[in-house]
């Protein structure tokens, strides 16, 4: 592959402004080349792509085009920067009124050196936002494609549109649908921008003399024109790859603009891990009716509650660490006697296998989605104090919560991982990297947050690989409660067969499932209604259902022993997981300050649920 940088533009009004300014410091930068003018360290704007560019095993040339007014800044600069100076092409202009136009230097590149490769485009000229830009990574991501590459960026809120070519893409399969050069208000809301850094394939090289051939007009001849008419007119398939920083062209800048960008630039050497640490919290959530029918097609409804969370925090760092939590990931122990108590209450396996097949998916996500993430490095750590092993949805809660971090420090956005995405992406972490079995259920309350109703039926899954997702409106919420085991670890343990019966088409367990999601409709006409009561009869009757097609033994005698509590006292009861703990509503408050009385004196934890709305 070749890498050709453009850097031919004339100064424009960066240029003018220096020309014009009082600033005795200013003087230093008159007559310097664009790409020439200072970025940090030392280093000038094109030293960065020559750094990102210098990669023997990618390119086997690299070539420069610069005009004539200008040609010997550059001489001068490759001599000094290793760049060979037979690389430098000379368009011959020397004014802005005799310039060829980008896409005519990109043709003259083409022809002199005798260009018959796939070929990678940049304008020397930009100034990004994360110098780190990892190019391997578009490379890649352009042989894996049959087509054309477009770098683009998301733009600021307040940034203008109508000086960048902006690109609507089809998310899904990444193809560029519409391509447009400095749009006028009104043509598109796309806020996807695209600069000069594309990657095109050596049998679309021709189509470059084809559109000069017709449009001779050097105006005509930018490359978001060529762009413009390439995807739009003649329908080549054209690829987009998502770069999450900023560009800014110092060509079209002020020279205020330009010193502001310098500024932060400068600040941003002067303190490269400034970054304040971002936490991200996820709670645990209570499933209030349907489960487990989530993994079955079914139906439920879901709360998060405030009374249990896992925070993950990242801060930038120069290496990427994941840091072991000291309760969770023990490595050194008092005595052979505290290991075994330690590992035969809490298991093996701690958070960190789950930070570590997040940052894993991550990665594979964003190459598969055209999403060049940028080098640098992070650690992460977490907490947690949601119980273990008693269905509450811990592991999930730490998978969100690095996802969320993990989004934030590279300046992901909806677009790029939607909500619904996200809670597949998150039990994609545990099913495929750690063979956990698991639900949808956990993943989308704890992405949604909130009262939320889910439908995961067989149709939708299979048409846009997720559910439907609502939150439910409500007047009222009763007070729930919660219990759970302090031993999880004397729960049942008996395999349950009921995903092999569901599988082979057993009637009873497809039925069983249906009745699930019967429930929660019905549940959720009484969230409108206002009408807990038969509500509380609902879970109860979840419960039974439930009970009935797994029995008892896989359920867990201690399990079974706080619904028999709770029904003593006239609450209802059911678990709000895979087990472990239990969930319900108590009207009398009398018999609830008994039923808290009974379950601790059993030696269960207790306490009131705390609901978490966004």
């Amino acid at each position: 592959m070749i890498c050709i940088i453009l850097v031919a533009g004339h100064g424009a009004q960066l240029e003018k402004d220096i020309l014009k300014s009082d600033n005795p410091q200013h003087l230093e930068l008159a007559g310097v080349p664009k790409a020439l003018l200072a970025g940090l360290s030392g280093k000038k704007i094109i030293d960065y792509w020559w750094n990102v560019v210098n990669m023997r095993q990618l390119f086997s040339a690299v070539y420069l085009v610069t005009n004539a007014d200008k040609y010997k800044h550059y001489e001068r600069w490759a001599t000094a920067n290793d760049f060979p100076v037979e690389n430098i092409i000379n368009d011959g202009s020397t004014t802005i009124e005799t310039s060829l136009g980008s896409v005519a230097d990109f043709a003259l590149a083409l022809q002199n050196k005798q260009i018959e490769d796939d070929v990678l485009v940049v304008a020397g000229d930009m100034l990004f936002e994360d110098q780190n830009c990892d190019i391997s990574q578009v490379v890649k991501y352009f042989k894996h494609k049959n087509g054309e590459l477009v770098i683009y960026y998301e733009m600021d809120a307040n940034e203008d549109r109508s000086t960048r070519g902006i690109v609507e893409v089809d998310l899904e399969t990444n193809r560029i649908i519409k391509f447009y050069e400095k749009p006028e208000e009104g043509k598109t809301t796309s806020m996807l921008a695209s600069v000069v850094f594309y990657c095109f394939r050596r049998d679309t090289l021709s189509t470059v003399n084809t559109y000069l051939e017709a449009n001779v007009q050097t105006n005509l001849r930018s490359f978001g024109k060529y762009m413009e008419w390439l995807i739009n007119e003649t329908g080549a398939t054209v690829y987009g790859m998502k770069l999450p920083t900023r560009f800014q062209l110092i060509g079209q800048v002020t020279l205020d603009d330009y010193e502001k960008w310098l500024t932060y630039f400068k600040q941003k050497q002067s303190q490269p891990f400034s970054r304040k640490p971002y936490t991200s919290r996820a709670y645990a959530r209570v499933g209030l009716i349907g489960n487990p029918s989530d993994g079955f097609f079914g139906k439920t409804i879901s709360m998060s509650i405030t009374n249990f969370w896992a925070n993950v925090t990242i801060r930038e760092s120069e290496k990427l660490i994941l840091m072991p939590h000291p309760l969770n990931d023990p490595t050194s122990f008092g005595s052979m006697g505290d290991l075994y108590g330690i590992s035969k209450k809490e298991g093996y396996l701690g958070g960190l296998r789950l930070l570590q097949a997040t940052c894993k998916k991550f990665y594979e996500y964003c190459s598969e989605k055209g999403i060049a993430l940028c080098k640098k490095n992070f650690t992460l750590s977490y907490d947690t104090n949601i119980p273990r092993q008693v269905g509450l949805a811990g592991s999930s809660a730490i998978v969100t919560a690095t996802l969320n971090c993990l989004l934030q420090f590279f300046s992901l956005s909806e677009i790029d991982m939607p909500k619904p995405i996200r809670a597949k992406f998150a039990l994609s972490v545990e099913t495929d990297e750690l063979y956990i079995n698991a639900g949808l259920q956990d993943r989308v309350v704890q992405v949604y947050e909130g009262l939320v109703h889910m439908d995961f039926s067989r149709d939708l899954l299979e048409s846009q690989g997720y559910g439907k997702y609502e939150y439910l409106k409500f007047k009222s919420l009763p007070k729930f409660w919660l219990a759970f085991n302090s031993d999880p670890s004397d729960s049942g343990k008996v395999h349950s067969d009921v995903r092999q019966r569901f599988d082979a088409g057993d009637k009873t367990i497809a039925d069983a499932m249906k009745q699930f999601s019967d429930l929660t409709t019905q549940a959720w006409e009484c969230v409108e209604k206002d009408d807990w009561v038969s509500f509380a009869k609902l879970m109860d009757q979840n419960f039974d259902l439930r009970k009935n097609i797994y029995g008892e033994k896989c359920l867990g005698q201690r399990n079974l022993e706080m619904i028999e509590i709770a029904r003593k006292y006239s609450s209802s009861g059911k678990f709000p997981g895979s087990g472990g703990a239990v969930v319900g509503i108590c009207h009398d408050e009398e018999k609830k300050v008994m039923l808290k009385k009974e379950l601790q004196s059993k030696g269960f934890v207790y306490c009131d649920i705390v609901p978490f709305f966004p």
